[in-house]
């Protein structure tokens, strides 16, 4: 099977947003005070969370999931910038380069058969 790296790397990205969003809904109710409510909205972006991720390029499920977490770790580090408003440092730079580097590898590595 030919991957496609870049449309499933977006696609890894729009997945990240609906996952880390979902979590942050349950995050805000749990621990900033939030209304229950929040929690719906959560749930119906951690359900878009796991559709998008079924949508991806490979042959194997863990091997999609392995992938996608190096694009999790970078994207959650966006997260914790634009949202929250806290700067990561340059460990956290450093780390989430590593991690794409390792979803990269494993998105575009070639397969036996």
């Amino acid at each position: 099977m030919e991957r496609a790296v870049w449309p499933t790397l977006a696609l890894y990205g729009a997945a990240a947003l609906a996952e880390i969003a979902g979590c942050f809904a349950f995050w805000a109710w749990a621990r900033l005070g939030r209304s229950l409510w929040w929690t719906l909205p959560g749930v119906a972006s951690l359900c878009l969370f796991a559709w998008l991720l079924t949508r991806a390029d490979a042959e194997f499920a863990g091997r999609a999931y392995a992938a996608y977490g190096g694009v999790y770790i970078a994207a959650s580090l966006l997260w914790l910038w634009l949202v929250e408003g806290a700067r990561p440092d340059r460990w956290d730079t450093a780390g989430a380069l590593v991690c794409l580097a390792g979803a990269a590898i494993i998105l575009a590595g070639p397969r036996a058969g």
